[in-house]
């Protein structure tokens, strides 16, 4: 069997179940497979294939077809011009989550500021941002040792080592730093929801990653009353938010004495990230 053979057949049985994308998915499994890029593999179609080669992609062909989002079978994702390493125990990174590492990064230019992040997960919102501030220091804190032990690998992957410190904590338990920036991509997904969502989310992603209890405000709550004793004085939260939350999201703030400086919208126009500025 050679490659265009066995492209067709992940390709026919990816349509058959309806993947929209099949053949790019099976182009990206048979580049994971042979350790080729996919140019290579589409620019030699008459290759041979292994039989060892054939089971191992039609193993992936059924975990694809099963809807296991391609960003854990390929094991990482691009985000931000990088390719993250990501697993089952972190969130796959979303294009709506680099409008915010944009924006913060127009705020900052050229300066010096020391940044925690808040569920980092992969460590993709706070690698991208370092190394794009380079005079600028952070932490990463997630109560998951398994992601922060992904975070750790993106981190080596990524030469950052000296300006960023992992921990493996609640962020109830930091204490003795103040910040100049806090960001955080909370759970935001209310409990009641969580089975309305797509199966490649709610049956592969880390449900402790987007389960914002009641109304989805849950962990919101805790992290903006918990920046207050964080965060300098002037100092900026950035926060990931759920579909409809802007205004409950904006009252817990005022509440706490933020002031909203800039929302961004998704690309649905829907307000995703909320950066506000803590007035003490």
């Amino acid at each position: 069997m050679n490659t265009l053979e066995l492209l067709n057949i992940g390709s026919n049985k990816l349509r058959f179940k309806g993947v929209l994308s099949y053949r790019l998915d099976s182009e990206l499994i048979l580049s994971k497979i042979l350790k080729k890029s996919r140019e290579e593999i589409i620019i030699n179609l008459d290759r041979n294939i292994t039989s060892k080669e054939s089971v191992i992609f039609q193993r992936f062909i059924k975990r694809r077809i099963k809807k296991e989002p391609m960003a854990y079978l390929l094991g990482e994702k691009e985000f931000w011009s990088k390719i993250f390493i990501v697993n089952k125990d972190t969130l796959i990174p979303r294009p709506e989550t680099e409008l915010m590492i944009d924006k913060i990064i127009k705020l900052y230019e050229k300066k010096r500021i020391n940044i925690l992040d808040i569920g980092t997960g992969s460590g993709c919102i706070i690698i991208s941002l370092l190394s794009e501030l380079k005079n600028s220091i952070g932490i990463g804190v997630d109560i998951s040792n398994k992601a922060i032990q992904v975070a750790k690998k993106n981190k080596k992957k990524y030469k950052i080592s000296n300006r960023l410190k992992l921990l493996q904590r609640s962020f109830d338990n930091i204490y003795n730093y103040k910040f100049d920036l806090i960001v955080s991509n909370p759970p935001y997904i209310d409990k009641r929801f969580l089975n309305r969502l797509e199966d490649d989310v709610l049956k592969y992603e880390p449900i402790i990653a987007l389960d914002g209890g009641k109304d989805g405000l849950d962990v919101i709550e805790k992290v903006i009353y918990k920046s207050k004793y964080l965060l300098k004085i002037n100092g900026r939260l950035a926060l990931e938010i759920g579909n409809k939350q802007f205004k409950k999201v904006s009252r817990i703030l005022k509440k706490n004495n933020f002031k909203i400086e800039n929302t961004i919208r998704d690309f649905g126009d829907n307000i995703r990230c909320i950066i506000s500025n803590f007035k003490g």
